[in-house]
Formats: C-alpha cells, sequence, structure tokens
C-alpha cells in the first residue's frame, strides 16, 4: 500500500488531474463492480446516522483521479481509499477508520488493530485478491436510493 501520510493535506485540490469536486465530509472509494465492496457502501449508507459519508467508486472518472493521485491504481484489487478532513487512508487501514467514524457497531473493526500491522495487511490482500469470489455487481444499478443519493462520479 502507498504511504499517504507523506501527502499535504487536501493535496488532491492542487492536482489537475482530479477534477474539482465538493469535499466536505467524508468519502471512501472502492471498486464498484465488487459485491463484497458494494456491500461495504450499503453499510456505511446504514450506520451513517450523520448522513455525511459519500462513496466513489474506482472505475469512476474522479474516483480514479483521486486513488492515482494517491499512488494507487484503480484496477488494483487492493484499493480502498478513505479521505477525511484532507487526510487519507487506503486499504484496512481506510476500513477500519470508516468504522471508527461510523461508531456503533463499525467500531468493531477497530478489533483488527489487535493484529500487528503485516497481520492486518496480508488477511486485508488475501480477500481483496479473491473479492469476486463474493460476486460481481454495478453498485450504480443497486435499488437502494440511499447508496446511489451519496455515489460521486
Amino acid at each position: 500500500m502507498a504511504d499517504l501520510r507523506t501527502r499535504p493535506l487536501y493535496s488532491y485540490r492542487d492536482d489537475p488531474s482530479v477534477p474539482q469536486f465538493d469535499d466536505r465530509g467524508p468519502i471512501a472509494i472502492m471498486d464498484g463492480e465488487c459485491a463484497l465492496c458494494a456491500g461495504g457502501a450499503r453499510a456505511i449508507v446504514r450506520f451513517d446516522r450523520e448522513r455525511i459519508f459519500r462513496i466513489g467508486r474506482t472505475q469512476s472518472t474522479l474516483g480514479a483521479a483521486l486513488v492515482r493521485h494517491y499512488g494507487l491504481e484503480p484496477e488494483d484489487p487492493e484499493t480502498w481509499l478513505y479521505l477525511e478532513d484532507g487526510r487519507a487512508w487506503s486499504g484496512i487501514e481506510a476500513i477500519i477508520r470508516i468504522g471508527a467514524r461510523l461508531g456503533g457497531a463499525g467500531r468493531l473493526l477497530g478489533v483488527m488493530r489487535l493484529f500487528p500491522r503485516p497481520a492486518r495487511e496480508w488477511f486485508y490482500r488475501r480477500i481483496a485478491h479473491n473479492r469476486y469470489l463474493f460476486g460481481r455487481t454495478d453498485m450504480c444499478t443497486l435499488p437502494d436510493a440511499g447508496l446511489r443519493a451519496r455515489l460521486l462520479e
């Protein structure tokens, strides 16, 4: 995974390859064709009581530009990006931080921090590289109106 901590806050705003967008609130970028990721997106919408999270797909112009800005590749199965207050996290750390931000049951993801970072990353990579075993879908065609309303394109 890329070391995203080396980037200045909101560095994507100065990157001409990243389209301008409303970056208020937390943003999760993930594979829009993975059923497991789509389930994660639905969980974010369901547990986001403040209704502030927005979700992007690595297949969209904006999502692809953002992940490339942070040294990730949209086609890489390990690509998950989380942006909050101008900071960025990727991979399992992104997922853990999303859970913490959502609160409630989402905080259970923090249990993963009990494991050493290499073990967490190994576990994440195994799931990421086999994610299509859980099925394929198009996140944008899901009948969930709540999710569609939060999609960044």
